[in-house]
């Protein structure tokens, strides 16, 4: 039986809560902020063996659907893949953009990608 309840670790850690909330920026780019950080993270965590080139989705696809097997719905699954897929081609866009690879945004980067939004 499996337990819905049971939270699900959280990629970002405190201090870069704590970063994001400091920042001067309105509440909804601080909400954006945090989703592109937490989906940096993912990413990174995902590709900590390989290299960040996002032609092999297949990584990507296995990670949700083992995500979603913790609430058992394929739809969760789906629509985490879509998102995070997205967000991955945006920061390898943005990334490409400001001359850095993505594995070495940081917080201050992400910053400039909510501004130009």
């Amino acid at each position: 039986m499996s337990n819905h309840l049971d939270p699900l670790p959280n990629p970002l850690n405190i201090e870069i809560i704590q970063e994001i909330d400091n920042f001067d920026l309105p509440i909804m780019q601080k909400h954006y902020l945090r989703i592109l950080a937490h989906c940096l993270q993912i990413l990174k965590i995902i590709n900590l063996d390989n290299s960040f080139k996002y032609q092999n989705k297949n990584l990507l696809r296995e990670w949700c659907d083992s995500q979603s097997k913790k609430f058992d719905d394929k739809k969760f699954s789906d629509l985490f893949y879509e998102q995070l897929e997205s967000t991955s081609k945006k920061l390898s866009t943005f990334s490409k953009k400001i001359g850095k690879n993505i594995e070495d945004l940081e917080i201050d980067d992400l910053v400039l990608l909510v501004k130009e939004r």
